[in-house]
């Protein structure tokens, strides 16, 4: 008989350590093959460092990357809690189309039924986005922004073939900026919206598997 192919493994990866203990407070229960949960630090350039160390491991070479963690919405009607599944991630560098986009909507909306799932572009910015600046990059038809997801993907690609993807909870939108009041209830409502994604990112992971080179 011969031996099957190793799993190929599933790096997540995000910017914050709150961010990381709630994806590890979710647990790994349902994976098929080993998960990586990585912790990047914040920004741009420490994403890019994180992920081009990481997948420099032969054990994760083949890996599947999926960048998550929160994020401030750009459109009109974006609640804390609301779910972004990004369509493609973008920065001043490129655009990284993302994959199985329909399939993680499909099982976001199974595993956190009555949150509200938004999908399109994902854009970068190298610090927190607020007032007029949210507005000019909406403009450019994001929905969203973050400092980390685009150049998480980009690096994981220019490593070598693989599914990406980006999923983001908004903790922030344009209603209920950070700097008001309910900034503290929108942070626990993402919280724990992202303490329950796994099991969806599992499901991406599993059916789209690439085969070992």
């Amino acid at each position: 008989m011969s031996a099957q192919p190793a799993p190929v493994p599933l790096l997540i990866a995000c910017a914050l350590g709150i961010e990381q203990f709630a994806l590890r407070a979710g647990g790994r229960g349902g994976a098929d093959g080993p998960v990586t949960v990585l912790r990047t630090g914040m920004g741009p350039a420490a994403a890019e460092r994180a992920v081009t160390r990481v997948l420099a491991d032969p054990a994760l070479r083949d890996a599947a990357v999926l960048a998550t963690g929160f994020c401030a919405g750009l459109a009109p009607g974006m609640h804390p809690g609301d779910l972004v599944v990004a369509e493609e991630t973008r920065d001043p560098r490129g655009t990284t189309p993302c994959v199985g986009t329909e399939l993680l909507v499909k099982e976001l909306a199974r595993a956190l039924p009555g949150r509200t799932v938004h999908t399109g572009p994902l854009t970068c910015s190298d610090h927190v986005v607020r007032g007029p600046e949210r507005g000019a990059l909406r403009a450019t038809g994001a929905i969203a922004v973050d400092m980390e997801s685009a150049v998480t993907l980009r690096s994981a690609v220019r490593a070598g073939e693989r599914p990406v993807a980006a999923v983001r909870v908004v903790v922030d939108a344009p209603e209920h900026e950070l700097v008001r009041i309910g900034t503290v209830r929108g942070g626990i409502s993402a919280f724990r919206v992202l303490r329950s994604v796994l099991p969806a990112f599992f499901e991406w992971h599993r059916s789209l598997l690439l085969p070992r080179r």
